[in-house]
C-alpha cells in the first residue's frame, strides 16, 4: 500500500510542478514587461498572450502549455519509482495533476490558465482520437463564433462524450478511469470558465483579437 501512495504522490507531484510553470507569465515579463494578469482578459493563457504580445510569442506559449500536459502523461509510468500501480492510472494522475497545476499555479500564487491547452496536451498522450474529436469540437464552435471560450467550453463538454461515443462503437476501447478523468477535467475547466459563462449570457465575451495596448 505504501509503495502505491508513493507512486501516485511521485507522479502527481512532478506533473502538478510541470504544468504549474507559467509560460505565459514569464512571457510576458521578458518579452512586454508586464503581468498577464493585470492586463487583457487577466488570464494566463495563450489567448491573452495573443492579444497582449502577438501570434509568434502565442504559439510559443501554447506549445509550453501543450507540452506540459503531454510530457507528465507520457513520462509516468517511468517516473514512479516502484511500479506497482497500474500504468492507465498513473497517467490518468498525472493529467489530472497537470491540468490542475496550469490552473493553479503554485509559482504565480494559485493563479492560472483555464486549462484547455494543458489537457489537450494529457489527452493527445491519453488518447489520440479523444483528442482529436474534442478539438474538432473546439474548432467548429471557434470557427462559427470567433470567440476563443465557446470553442474551449465546446471541446470540454465534448470530452466525456468522444470517450463514452469512440468506446461504444469500438473505435478506440478504453478504460474506465478515462472517462473518469474526462467527467473530472471538463467540470473543472467549465468551473475554471465562470466569468466567461456571465459573459457570454450578458453579450460581453469578445472575439479573439490582437489588442492595441
Amino acid at each position: 500500500m505504501g509503495a502505491v501512495f508513493l507512486d501516485l504522490a511521485v507522479v502527481g507531484a512532478v506533473a502538478y510542478i510541470a504544468g504549474a510553470i507559467p509560460f505565459s507569465f514569464i512571457a510576458g515579463k521578458i518579452f512586454g514587461g508586464i503581468d498577464l494578469r493585470e492586463h487583457g482578459s487577466g488570464n494566463l493563457g495563450a489567448s491573452n498572450t495573443y492579444r497582449l504580445l502577438g501570434g509568434k510569442i502565442a504559439l510559443a506559449v501554447l506549445a509550453g502549455d501543450v507540452a506540459k500536459g503531454f510530457l507528465p502523461v507520457f513520462l509516468a509510468t517511468s517516473t514512479a519509482p516502484n511500479g506497482a500501480v497500474a500504468d492507465h492510472w498513473l497517467m490518468i494522475v498525472a493529467a489530472f495533476f497537470a491540468v490542475i497545476g496550469h490552473m493553479f499555479s503554485v509559482f504565480v500564487r494559485f493563479s492560472g490558465g483555464k486549462g484547455i491547452a494543458t489537457a489537450a496536451g494529457a489527452l493527445l498522450a491519453l488518447s489520440p482520437l479523444v483528442f482529436l474529436a474534442s478539438f474538432a469540437v473546439f474548432l467548429v464552435a471557434f470557427a462559427a463564433t470567433r470567440i476563443v471560450s465557446v470553442g474551449s467550453l465546446a471541446g470540454a463538454i465534448a470530452l466525456p462524450i468522444a470517450v463514452l461515443v469512440l468506446d461504444k462503437t469500438g473505435v478506440a476501447r478504453s478504460h474506465w478511469s478515462l472517462l473518469v478523468v474526462a467527467v473530472v477535467i471538463m467540470i473543472v475547466i467549465v468551473g475554471k470558465h465562470h466569468s466567461n459563462i456571465r459573459r457570454l449570457i450578458a453579450g460581453e465575451e469578445p472575439a479573439l483579437q490582437r489588442s492595441k495596448r
